[in-house]
Formats: structure tokens, C-alpha cells, sequence
């Protein structure tokens, strides 16, 4: 049986916890339609103030012995163990990821993260350099502003608190207003690991109030971003007022290039798998299937095959591959999407616009693969965040890789190649941040993040503790 779902919605404002305004933000089941909490709709008062906290907070946590922050970093990841079940009972409920997903990826993934952590300030992350005459030491940047998105609530959130604390910097965290209540269990997890006061806070809210009221603070030195390329153009154009540091890691249009010497049965399952995981609410979904123009109908023939396993359902039922959307918002836009695709002309191999029989209620969309994709339609250029799967043919390796590159986006891509030094030398040519070679796992410790309008800046790992570092040389 599933652990129950947290229902602590306050926010956390220099260790105490605040009831927040009368007006309330409610937190949707996706799977049923109905209110199963309620936040603060912060304001940017409470915004301030929490920043207020964190910036009082930062010298003595600052100047607190890197061991001591090792121990308080362990002890979360103790935490997050501890309450594994909880945290993907919530995931699922608040975002409608299917348990099973929520169980082996969505909570994992953050205690690798913590654990990646943890490897490297214990290999020495941050000891003192010397370069001629000159010591070079790695200091905090001050104070976080961490703005997470819905998708991914604990890990995109574990990616920036974790390795902030680590090195010394306060935070302050502003979670998706959709995606609330996993951090709130987040925020019970720190203080429960013996974060002082004023070292981390939580205020809830929206975008538009409380994450640019961060964005824009005098006090924020830092704004770590996870959302959609609108809103971080929003946040680089706040906190350039500021000239604070800015980390954006934002939208995608995943290639996966499917070689001609690839095993094409097994690179379509797995290239269906990779595009409909988190029902297809992930920025690093592979949503565009190159394959070989002579190969394509067969291509599009097994990917149809394999979106039919996908059946939409109940996500707290641990035999769902596939939940609902997170909201009627974004099931509405996916389903523009589908009905774009259709009318500029991709051939409609299965899924569709319409909503998924026998289910009445829940933000559920068809698994759906187009096939006779070309690469200036709307669907094979921009990020539809759905189970929609594009198919495009290519001529030979130079327009495969022309075509990958040929968005405004570079956050993931896939390779599938007989020959691992040809795929390699495909990986290289792709302007992506992460490439996956004949789908190799995911790596929580390396370099995660874009390349053009997918944003800046890395998580996770030694690079991820690096973003919230300032480098100082010292001439002696």
C-alpha cells in the first residue's frame, strides 16, 4: 500500500513555519480531478522576507567547517531513504507520474544526487589551489534563490538545494505551485538533518509573484531556474538588474539518432520508452526519432506497436506505464499539439486528439506517434511535453546530425549505432548537452544541463557544487 500523502502546506521562513495569506493555491490530483491540499499564495512580502532570513543566516553558515556541512548533507540523503515511500506516494499524487516511475526514478535519481554530493567534497571539492604566487579558494556565491519545476519535484529541487547548502550557500526555495507538497516533505527532511534557522527556506506561490520577486532581490546573489524557456528569458531579464548569476537549465526537443547499422527493433522500443517516461513531462525526452528514410515506414510501424503498450491509467497502480498530464492546462496544449501535427501533414499512426476511452475523468492524453515528420513542422520544433512522438526521415549521417541540431534547443540527445566508435563520433557532432549512447543509464554525478535556449550553467556532481562557487585569488 502506498504511504500516505503529506498534507503540510506552510511556508518555512527562518526556521518557522508560516501559515501564509488567506488565499490559497489548491493542489490537483491529475488522475481525479480533485483538490487534495491547498498552499499560501505567497506574496512578495514573504518572498522578502525569507531572502531577509537567508542573507542573515549566510556568514556563520559560511564559515561553518566543510565537515560539519558533509554530515548535515548525509543526513538528509539518511532522510530522503526514510521516507522513500512517501515521497513517491506524493510525486505521484500531485504530479501524476505512475508510482513505478515515481518509486525507481523519480526518488532515486535524488538520493544519487546527494550521493554524488557527498563523493566529491569528500575527494576534496573546494580545497584551496595554488597557481604561481597565488591561492585560488572557491567561496559560496550567498544567497540561492531556487525556483523547481512540477515535473520532476524532488530531483530538480535535491539538484540545487543539496549542493547550495553543501558549499556554504543559504536558500531560499520556491516550488512549483502544481508540485507543492513534495517539497514540503523536502523541508521537513533539511530540518530534520540540523539546518540552522534561516539556512533554508520555503515560500510558496506563483511565477509571476514570488519567483520574480526572488529573481528581482538585491539580496538574491544567485537564481537557480528549472521551467520552460519563456519563463527563464523572465528570470535572466530580472536578475540582470542585479547582475546576479543566473543558472537556467530549461526546454528541449530531444533527438534520438537511430543509425542505419542499429538494431532498429530494439532502438524504436527503447526510443518510445525514453519519449513517453514521466508521460512524456520531461525536458529531456527524446521526442524526435531520426531514422533512415528507407526504413521509416518499418520504424514508424514498431513505434506505433510499442506506444500501444502505454495504456493510460491510474498512476498509484504500480501496472501503469502511463498517467495523466498535470494539469487541464497542459493536457489541452498537448492535445493542440496532436491536432497541429495533423493538420501541416505528419501521418497520424496512432494516439490522436481525442481522450483516451473509458476514462472520464483525469487529465489523460493517447500515447501518440507521428510518423512523415519534416523538420519545420511545429511538432518537430517545439517542446509539446506530452506522450507525442515524432518520426522524421533522414538521408544519410551529415542530415541526420543537421537536422538534430536544427532547433532552438541542445538539452539531450540519444545515439543507437552498431559501431560505438561511429556513434561516438555522432555524439560529438550533436549540440547537446547530454548524450546518451544505445540508451546508456542516466548519470547523476555528471554534468547535466543545455546548450543554446536550453539554458546555462550545470547540475549535479562536482560541476553542479561549482555553479554556487566564486572563485578568489589570493597574491601573496
Amino acid at each position: 500500500m502506498a504511504a500516505p500523502v503529506t498534507t503540510r502546506t506552510d511556508h518555512l521562513i527562518a526556521g518557522e513555519r508560516v501559515a501564509g495569506s488567506t488565499e490559497r493555491i489548491d493542489v490537483v490530483n491529475p488522475a481525479t480531478e480533485e483538490a487534495i491540499a491547498a498552499v499560501p499564495a505567497g506574496t512578495a512580502a514573504e518572498a522578502g522576507a525569507a531572502v531577509t532570513a537567508a542573507a542573515r543566516a549566510f556568514p556563520a553558515w559560511a564559515a561553518t567547517p566543510v565537515e560539519q556541512r558533509v554530515e548535515v548533507v548525509r543526513r538528509i540523503g539518511a532522510g530522503l531513504r526514510e521516507r522513500a515511500d512517501e515521497l513517491a506516494a506524493t510525486i505521484t499524487a500531485e504530479v501524476g507520474a505512475p508510482i513505478s516511475f515515481a518509486s525507481k526514478v523519480q526518488v532515486p535519481n535524488p538520493i544519487g544526487i546527494v550521493d554524488g554530493v557527498l563523493a566529491e567534497l569528500e575527494a576534496g571539492f573546494g580545497n584551496p589551489e595554488e597557481i604561481g604566487h597565488s591561492l585560488v579558494v572557491r567561496e559560496p556565491v550567498g544567497v540561492v534563490a531556487a525556483i523547481t519545476p512540477w515535473n520532476f519535484p524532488l530531483q530538480q529541487t535535491v539538484a540545487k538545494v543539496v549542493p547550495a547548502l553543501a558549499v556554504g550557500c543559504t536558500v531560499v526555495l520556491k516550488p512549483s505551485e502544481l508540485a507543492p507538497l513534495t517539497a514540503g516533505l523536502l523541508a521537513d527532511i533539511i530540518s530534520a538533518a540540523g539546518v540552522p534557522a534561516g539556512v533554508f527556506n520555503l515560500v510558496h506561490g506563483t511565477g509571476p509573484v514570488v519567483g520574480e520577486a526572488l529573481a528581482a532581490h538585491p539580496k538574491v546573489d544567485m537564481v537557480s531556474f528549472t521551467g520552460s524557456t519563456r519563463a527563464g528569458r523572465r528570470v535572466s531579464e530580472l536578475g540582470a538588474q542585479t547582475v546576479k548569476r543566473v543558472a537556467l537549465e530549461l526546454g528541449g526537443k530531444s533527438a534520438n539518432v537511430i543509425l542505419d547499422d542499429a538494431d532498429l527493433t530494439k532502438a524504436v522500443k527503447l526510443g518510445v520508452a525514453y519519449c513517453y517516461m514521466n508521460n512524456g513531462e520531461s525536458c529531456s525526452a527524446w521526442t524526435r526519432m531520426l531514422v533512415p528514410a528507407d526504413r521509416h515506414d518499418e520504424a514508424v510501424e514498431l513505434a506505433a506497436a510499442a506506444a500501444a503498450k502505454y495504456v493510460p491509467g491510474d498512476p498509484a497502480e504500480q501496472s501503469t506505464r502511463l498517467g495523466p498530464l498535470v494539469s487541464a492546462a497542459q493536457r489541452d496544449r498537448v492535445v493542440g499539439y496532436i491536432r497541429k501535427g495533423v493538420e501541416e501533414g505528419a501521418t497520424l499512426a496512432c494516439g490522436g486528439p481525442e481522450a483516451p476511452e473509458g476514462l472520464e475523468r483525469g487529465y489523460f492524453v493517447r500515447p501518440t506517434v507521428f510518423g512523415a515528420v519534416r523538420p519545420e513542422m511545429t511538432i518537430a520544433q517545439e517542446e509539446i511535453f506530452g506522450p507525442v512522438l515524432s518520426i522524421l526521415p533522414y538521408r544519410d549521417t551529415d542530415d541526420a546530425v543537421e537536422i538534430a541540431n536544427s532547433t532552438i534547443y541542445g538539452l539531450a540527445a540519444g545515439v543507437f549505432s552498431a559501431d560505438s566508435d561511429r556513434a561516438m563520433a555522432v555524439a560529438r557532432r550533436l549540440r547537446a548537452g547530454t548524450v546518451d549512447i544505445n540508451a546508456a543509464p542516466f548519470n547523476t554525478s555528471a554534468p547535466f544541463g543545455g546548450y543554446k535556449q536550453s539554458g546555462n550553467g550545470r547540475e549535479f556532481g562536482r560541476h553542479g557544487l561549482a555553479e554556487f562557487t566564486e572563485l578568489k585569488a589570493i597574491q601573496r
